[in-house]
């Protein structure tokens, strides 16, 4: 249940989406399957090579190579998959193909059952934003009626938990910081992260996790429902 202290003045929520939204590692399982299928078919040296778990390995491989691979995943698996078709002898120029391929199924997310109606009805109260590293597209997703704002780290050039992010976020939306719940599920990247930038925030623990004891939010929920009855009391 809701916990700690009352929001005050809160005039929009900004939400996290991966893992406070839906639930990411299934998404990201049948994506690489996909893909990997793909590329079997149309890119056969990569698939003959590679295993789907040394694919992964060669992207953590390349992370500390390019600084904008710490906030911009997409461009961190294209270029993973340039560099496996290299290794493979085979032709990169179909990459751009297979990063659609991927990113149609990295959007096919299945919502938790609060989400939806959670949103409609936060929107009936709030502004509505989200504040993402990640690279979902919620116009593909079929959510972004419920968003006057949405910024990703790929987009912005800077990722959470960096103030800059949360702050531009704000601005987007004509508030001030204060103004504001961030909810999300990472201790550092969300919690820590939105407090530092001014903002309130509310851990969304929808897996039964235990939060750092350095660590405390505004609140601690496991559904919209819970959150919708503690921005109540506001």
């Amino acid at each position: 249940m809701p916990t700690l202290a009352h929001p005050s003045s809160v005039k929009a929520v900004l939400f996290d989406l991966d893992d406070t939204l839906w639930p990411l590692a299934p998404t990201l399982f049948k994506a690489e399957a996909v893909l990997y299928d793909w590329l079997a078919l149309h890119i056969p040296g990569v698939t003959r090579r590679f295993s789907n778990a040394e694919l992964r390995e060669l992207r953590m491989e390349l992370l500390p190579t390019d600084p904008q691979y710490q906030f911009n995943v997409w461009a961190l698996r294209h270029a993973a998959l340039t560099h496996a078709c290299r290794l493979s002898s085979e032709n990169h120029e179909l990459v751009d193909q297979a990063m659609a391929v991927f990113s149609e199924a990295r959007n096919a997310v299945t919502p938790f059952d609060d989400v939806v109606p959670g949103l409609a009805r936060l929107n009936e109260r709030f502004r509505v934003g989200s504040v993402s590293n990640g690279f979902a597209d919620l116009s593909a997703i079929g959510i972004s009626r419920h968003f006057q704002y949405s910024i990703a780290a790929h987009q912005f050039g800077s990722a959470k938990p960096h103030p800059e992010i949360f702050l531009a976020a704000c601005d987007a939306l004509s508030i001030a910081p204060h103004e504001a719940v961030y909810v999300g599920d990472d201790p550092l990247l969300d919690i820590q992260g939105a407090q530092n930038a001014g903002l309130q925030a509310v851990w969304m623990n929808r897996f039964q996790r235990t939060l750092p004891e350095h660590i405390v939010p505004a609140a601690s929920v496991t559904t919209l429902h819970e959150l919708e009855a503690w921005l109540k009391r506001a």
